[in-house]
């Protein structure tokens, strides 16, 4: 298995945040009943709440490469970078699990 983890930084103004959000909320849709798709996060730092990291599970990288040759992809992700500050490089880093002690998901208090 894979991981996909990229950083951005949005604009300042809160607007730009929740459209940001919305938008990678909606980005879902490449991904949902993807061949190879395993799930994702988008996590938002505490003490500077305009920089998110996005992690995005694959079972190959072959799985998330077609996955982002989808057609509608790329321009979605354009929609996104208009609310980002600018940057040179994209930042993403494609990694290996070599293990995984996720806790399990939270199902209230406990009886």
């Amino acid at each position: 298995m894979i991981v996909v983890i990229s950083q951005a930084w949005t604009k300042p103004e809160e607007a730009h945040v929740h459209a940001y959000v919305q938008l990678n909320e909606e980005f879902g849709q490449f991904f949902r009943d993807h061949p190879g798709f395993r799930g994702r996060q988008l996590v938002r730092g505490t003490e500077d709440p305009t920089h998110f990291t996005h992690l995005r599970w694959f079972d190959t990288l072959e799985d998330y490469e077609e996955c982002t040759r989808q057609q509608g992809y790329v321009e979605h992700t354009v929609k996104m970078y208009e609310h980002l500050v600018p940057y040179e490089s994209y930042p993403r880093e494609i990694v290996e699990v070599v293990f995984d002690e996720r806790p399990a998901p939270h199902t209230g208090d406990p009886a």
